[in-house]
C-alpha cells in the first residue's frame, strides 16, 4: 500500500492535542481555514457514536500560490488536511496528508519544490508536537 500521510502517535489527550497542533500548525507558517468535527457530524448525520476526531485545513499562502500558478488543479488537493484522532483516554494520533504526494498527480516542475517545503514545515509540526514537554512517549510513522 502507497504511504500517503505523515503521522506521530502521542501519550496526551486529545483536546490538549488539538490545541497543540494548532499552535504548531501555526509556528510552522499555516493558518487554519477550515475545522470538521468528523465525530459531531457522524453523530448527527448517522446516529453513530465514533471517537473525537477533527480534520483540520491548514494552508501557508504563500505554497498554495505557488502551487495553484504551477498547476491550478491543485486547488483540488487544498487545504493541507491535518487529523487529529483519539485513540484512547490519553493517546492521540496526528496524521497530516503527506504534500509529495501532490507530486505524483502533476507534472509542472515547480510543484516538487512547494511539496518539499510543505512536507519539510508539516514534519517539524509534527517532530515539535512529539518532542513537547510533558509527551511521555510518541511515534512516527
Amino acid at each position: 500500500m502507497t504511504e500517503f500521510t505523515l503521522s506521530a502517535t502521542v501519550d496526551a489527550p486529545y483536546e490538549a492535542t488539538v490545541e497543540q497542533v494548532r499552535a504548531l500548525l501555526g509556528d510552522a507558517g499555516f493558518g487554519v481555514l477550515t475545522e470538521i468535527d468528523l465525530q459531531a457530524t457522524l453523530r448527527a448525520k448517522l446516529g453513530v457514536e465514533t471517537p473525537p476526531r477533527v480534520i483540520l485545513g491548514a494552508c501557508r499562502p504563500p505554497l498554495a500560490y505557488a502551487a495553484l500558478q504551477a498547476d491550478p488543479r491543485i486547488a483540488a488537493m487544498l487545504p493541507c488536511n491535518v487529523v487529529v484522532s483519539a485513540t484512547s483516554d490519553t493517546a492521540t494520533k496526528v496524521e497530516v496528508f503527506d504534500p509529495e504526494a501532490m507530486v505524483s498527480f502533476s507534472d509542472a516542475e515547480a510543484i516538487a519544490g512547494v511539496a518539499a517545503d510543505a512536507r519539510q514545515r508539516l514534519s517539524k509540526m509534527l517532530d515539535s508536537l512529539a518532542a513537547a514537554e510533558g509527551v511521555s512517549s510518541a511515534t512516527r510513522s
